[in-house]
């Protein structure tokens, strides 16, 4: 999930506007459209590790988002959060049942836009240097649907992007049969300009909708490594001096984008509402 770097100022515009957790002029929709069938199968990541201790989770037991730990991002961003995304975020789209986040996307007009859905980060609240991280999720599918589980750089507020460096545990575009592949990603600066690197994972069958699959990487001071249910798909060497952000804290993004410039708009097989359903996000170092 990249952004573009002439969007800064306005970002953090929106993003102090997102702090408190009401977004006036949103729809209040916790009804029965809310309610989705959660998985009951897929892998399941261990609780513990060797030489390794959990400094933090969310299971996502509580009625609510944990507001202690999560912020709401409100709107539309800039230029559609720099991807030319059609969502506008709310925090009505985002629901927990039993025992997991719901990040739903909605075909629904608001304010100028046509789609809802949420984006929720953990900015100023939780932000971790290096360690391993597991997140066990289940993905949503369709034709210009592109759910993310992603990290930014603590400094963003101060060196905006990519200076802040950006990791992309989890990407997937959906459509044309993709909902079978997913991308880890990392953006920073080199010499002014965007750099990144990214690999991808495709099953062997199935869908990354169809079950629960473990999103993790492997971080240490001189590579981050990329696992879909522990098997590693993509590694970086973060050594090289311009690859430094990597050395830094960062900041947990979870976000279901409609539309973009990566996948492209929803066409009419796409179905409404979509889904990004995660069982939880655990920190070990």
């Amino acid at each position: 999930m990249r952004f573009s770097k002439e969007i800064f100022f306005l970002l953090l515009l929106s993003i102090m506007v997102a702090c408190g957790d009401s977004d006036e002029g949103g729809p209040v929709d916790n009804g029965p459209d809310d309610s989705v069938s959660i998985p009951t199968s897929g892998y399941t990541s261990p609780t513990s590790y060797a030489n390794r201790t959990l400094v933090w989770s969310d299971e996502f037991e509580s009625s609510s988002l944990n507001l202690s730990d999560w912020t709401y991002e409100i709107g539309t961003g800039s230029n559609g959060w720099g991807n030319n995304e059609l969502q506008y975020y709310t925090n009505s789209n985002t629901s927990m049942q039993d025992g997991h986040l719901v990040i739903t996307a909605k075909e629904q007009s608001l304010n100028g836009s046509n789609y809802t859905s949420s984006r929720i980060v953990t900015m100023n609240k939780q932000d971790f240097r290096y360690g391993r991280i597991d997140i066990r999720a289940a993905l949503p599918e369709g034709q210009g649907i592109w759910p993310a589980l992603w990290m930014l750089g603590s400094n963003f507020n101060t060196v905006g992007w990519p200076a802040s460096g950006e990791i992309d545990i989890m990407e997937m575009i959906g459509g044309s049969g993709r909902e079978s592949t997913v991308h880890g990603t990392v953006h920073w600066e080199n010499d002014g300009q965007r750099a990144q690197f990214g690999g991808e994972t495709t099953l062997s069958s199935g869908t990354f909708h169809d079950q629960f699959h473990v999103f993790s990487i492997e971080w240490d001071a001189s590579q981050i490594r990329w696992l879909v249910n522990d098997q590693q798909y993509h590694v970086i060497d973060t050594t090289p001096a311009q690859l430094s952000e990597f050395r830094n804290s960062f900041f947990f993004i979870f976000n279901l984008a409609v539309g973009g410039n990566w996948p492209g708009s929803p066409n009419s097989s796409t179905t409404f509402p979509q889904y990004l359903i995660v069982d939880y996000v655990r920190v070990f170092q």
